[in-house]
């Protein structure tokens, strides 16, 4: 009968100490939360940072392709016109 009272002493310490680390220790439950939310707001901006990424790609072989698109970003972004071309402003 002692044997089990031991026992059930060291068993009873042991889950008093897995309890305290779980709670208290490095890494417990409200760490984990914390660690959690700054991962989702990571991963939040990096999806956001992707489609930006995207876009700017995609923009990217949209001029290496042709002049056109040089052309539009020329026209709308500096003003700029062609030779023999009459420019007019429309003012509301």
């Amino acid at each position: 009968m002692n044997v089990f009272k031991i026992l059930a002493v060291i068993l009873f310490l042991l889950i008093i100490q897995l309890q305290y680390r779980l709670w208290f220790g490095d890494g417990n439950v409200q760490q984990v939360k914390v660690y959690q939310q700054r991962l989702d707001t990571l991963k939040i901006e990096v999806r956001l940072k992707q489609e930006r990424n995207e876009k700017l790609y995609a923009e990217v072989l949209d001029l290496r392709k042709g002049e056109a698109a040089i052309e539009e970003r020329a026209r709308y972004e500096l003003g700029m016109i062609k030779h023999n071309e009459t420019y007019f402003q429309v003012i509301e």
